[in-house]
């Protein structure tokens, strides 16, 4: 391209972008549909299932969505993802716009455009009944706090003194609380006056503080857009419709007059964040996020390998009963999401007064569903070795026992180590999962600090790196011990 047409690809370039934002709302009004972006899960009381009716979702920004639907002359659809994510899937063009108390902080104003704001809130402290003090902020310095992943209570400075415990939604960080495994809470007051206000167990401490605004998130190019539901939002404060769907949903307080008052601040643009280029800041967060995986790990399989031993040594040797009910449970785990075990051992079992922290779950869950596995590799192990051996030696005189422990497991091990093996590289990958119970391993530290830096790619890269450094090193030791147990032939 020769320099005398750089000015009419730049002026094509700009109208291109001009046109999409207009030709988007036109898009919306063509299609019939506004789809609106929210996660439904524990998402009271903004959007979730009607407990009358579970196939219908309620909530004031259902209904807010309806209304605004209605000013542009469609209808509205939610379309269901998890809330920390909704930046990232907007910017995907997942749906048209983030409806999901998206507060208007500078952070998210750098990524995405923020209508005028329909709500104001502010944060509440919540801790159980019977604690005391925690009050405010300074009170909970050194204290296990916990917040919402994504929001603008996790981004408070006074609370970076604190242990501070990250939640995907809003109800873990509750049942957290009550489990006496965090001593507060603090997150947006519609939250805790939906969750936390009835529940005998739990109270508010202290005022309300650090106010802020909802605002509806749109992409940046989206201008047109952004217009008409700036012009809806103040229609439906003007008929007073915004006011009717917060009483009605016990939402409407004093701070909502401030509404009117409201002014955008200018936000100076900041640079991109390339965390390749900041690895040292970076990757020792990484690595100790690595070190707990690593553990995990190591634990969660010891227990694996013992527990499967038994498990099949029941199922193969022991009267009928037993061999059933370790038939039972082989196919019950295997049967079942290790998501689900996970939520039944942290969050279920406090039900019924049996309380374990994050990492003793994680080891439990994580060990007691590759135990299953562990057990069908004995299995095929110890079932491959010729029944003649087994006749032999008890013709020779040795015990059931005997035989078992001389003749066939040496020769099982050597046949299970391949699959073995590979059950702990998949459970180096799989203890990504124990990040829904608040623990930070590497995973979850990924996932913090992308949303907190927007750099998915190179963290990314960095932890994909750590993963494969830990668990190449696996490969090539189990290769190596298999040879090394091979028969010499």
């Amino acid at each position: 391209m020769s320099f005398r047409q750089w000015p009419v690809a730049l002026f094509v370039a700009a109208f291109s972008i001009a046109a999409y934002g207009a030709d988007h709302l036109q898009e919306i009004r063509q299609r019939g549909v506004l789809l609106w972006g929210a996660d439904a899960e524990g998402g009271a009381p903004y959007v979730y299932p009607d407990p009358e009716k579970p196939d219908r979702l309620i909530g004031f920004e259902c209904e807010l969505a309806e209304a605004l639907a209605g000013k542009l002359g469609v209808k509205a659809r939610m379309v269901q993802n998890q809330w920390d994510q909704l930046i990232p899937a907007l910017e995907r063009g997942d749906f048209d716009v983030i409806l999901n108390g998206l507060e208007i902080t500078p952070q998210n104003r750098q990524r995405v455009a923020m209508s005028r704001p329909y709500y104001v809130y502010a944060q509440q402290i919540v801790t159980r009944k019977e604690s005391h003090g925690m009050t405010s902020m300074d009170e909970l310095k050194g204290k296990s706090v916990g917040v919402l992943s994504g929001s603008a209570a996790s981004r408070l400075d006074g609370l970076r003194v604190c242990d501070l415990r990250t939640y995907p939604g809003n109800v873990q960080s509750f049942q957290d609380l009550k489990a006496h495994r965090i001593e507060a809470v603090v997150l947006d007051l519609p939250i805790a006056l939906y969750y936390a206000k009835p529940d005998t167990e739990l109270k508010f401490s202290g005022a309300a503080f650090a106010p802020g605004y909802y605002g509806i998130g749109i992409r940046k190019e989206d201008t047109t857009l952004l217009a008409a539901l700036n012009q809806a939002i103040q229609e439906l404060a003007e008929d007073r419709t915004l006011e009717r769907i917060y009483i009605k949903c016990g939402l409407w307080d004093e701070r909502q007059a401030s509404l009117k008052e409201y002014k955008a601040e200018q936000i100076a643009e900041s640079k991109r964040i390339s965390t390749l280029r900041e690895w040292p800041k970076y990757l020792p967060m990484l690595l100790r996020a690595a070190a707990i995986t690593v553990g995990l790990s190591i634990i969660a399989m010891a227990l694996a390998i013992v527990a499967g031993l038994v498990i099949v040594l029941l199922r193969l040797y022991s009267v009928a009963p037993l061999r059933w009910l370790a038939r039972a449970y082989v196919e019950v785990v295997r049967g079942t999401p290790l998501l689900i075990q996970l939520f039944l051992l942290y969050y279920g079992l406090p039900q019924i007064g049996i309380k374990l922290n994050a990492f003793l779950a994680g080891i439990l869950g994580l060990g007691l569903n590759y135990a299953a596995s562990e057990a069908e590799n004995y299995r095929a192990g110890i079932q491959s070795i010729p029944s003649g051996q087994s006749e032999a030696a008890l013709a020779l005189g040795m015990t059931r026992w005997q035989t078992t422990r001389h003749i066939i497991l040496p020769q099982a091990v050597r046949v299970v180590i391949p699959p073995v093996t590979n059950d702990f590289i998949a459970m180096f990958k799989d203890s990504s999962i124990v990040s829904v119970i608040s623990m930070v391993e590497l995973t979850k530290m990924y996932g913090i600090l992308a949303l907190s830096t927007y750099d998915f790619l190179g963290l990314g890269l960095m932890t994909a790196a750590i993963y494969f450094g830990l668990s190449y090193p696996a490969s090539i030791f189990a290769h190596w011990l298999e040879k090394r147990l091979r028969y010499v032939k």
